[in-house]
């Protein structure tokens, strides 16, 4: 039985384990909820406090101004969605809200992307770091896009407006479409600032695939070379 002790031992050791679990929680829980009212309220809010407990792990001495920003971060972004039934019609909270989430993801994905460059090796941390990193780039740009739709309404066509959860979980499927490169094009840019920033994202998660797979090949042939 898990008891709470084992808690700092998790964190540590299955790090990325746990980091991807809560990505994927956070993202696409969603399905599970058929009133969103009650999943944006209650359930948003745990997913990201589970979030910044799992990325504990990712910067365990990492240096003492990090980790404080990292911390900081993860208060307000923790402390926002639980205000947003008083101020989710104020179109700053939202612009603010999303730039913060793309700061603390952002900082997430440069810790992870630093350890996957850094060994020679291949094992399951390096798997699941891989795994992060890809959630992580579809956790950004869901931000980066949620940013511009509120900076500038009606500049995402055909995106659900009507809650907040609604508009949430349609720019995590549309950013999950531009990461794996689908193109269904229900959800499309109509303004000339989102449809560059689709590209970017496009060729961004193109370039992360290229580089991890390039990662990958060089630490496959390092530990064939060290057994030659």
């Amino acid at each position: 039985m898990f008891q709470i002790k084992n808690l700092p031992f998790l964190l540590e050791r299955k790090k990325y384990e746990v980091l991807i679990f809560a990505l994927i929680v956070h993202l696409y829980a969603g399905v599970f909820f058929e009133n969103l009212n009650l999943y944006i309220i209650y359930f948003w809010p745990l997913s990201i406090l589970f979030l910044g407990l799992s990325s504990v792990g990712v910067f365990r001495e990492k240096g003492r101004w990090k980790i404080i920003t990292k911390n900081t971060l993860l208060v307000v972004v923790i402390i926002l969605p639980v205000s947003h039934p008083f101020l989710k019609d104020h179109v700053l909270f939202m612009q603010v809200l999303s730039l913060l989430y793309v700061s603390f993801f952002s900082l997430i994905f440069w810790e992870v992307m630093k350890f996957l460059i850094r060994p020679s090796y291949v094992n399951a941390d390096i798997i699941f770091a891989a795994g992060c990193g890809y959630f992580l780039l579809v956790e950004i740009s869901v931000f980066l896009l949620q940013f511009m739709y509120y900076n500038h309404p009606g500049s995402i066509a055909n995106v659900d407006a009507s809650k907040l959860a609604s508009t949430y979980i349609d720019l995590v499927y549309f950013a999950s479409v531009i990461q794996t490169s689908i193109g269904f094009g229900d959800i499309t840019p109509s303004f000339h600032t989102t449809k560059l920033a689709t590209s970017f994202l496009g060729v961004l998660s193109q370039l992360y695939n290229v580089l991890l797979v390039g990662i990958l090949i060089s630490k496959f042939s390092s530990r064939i070379n060290s057994k030659s």
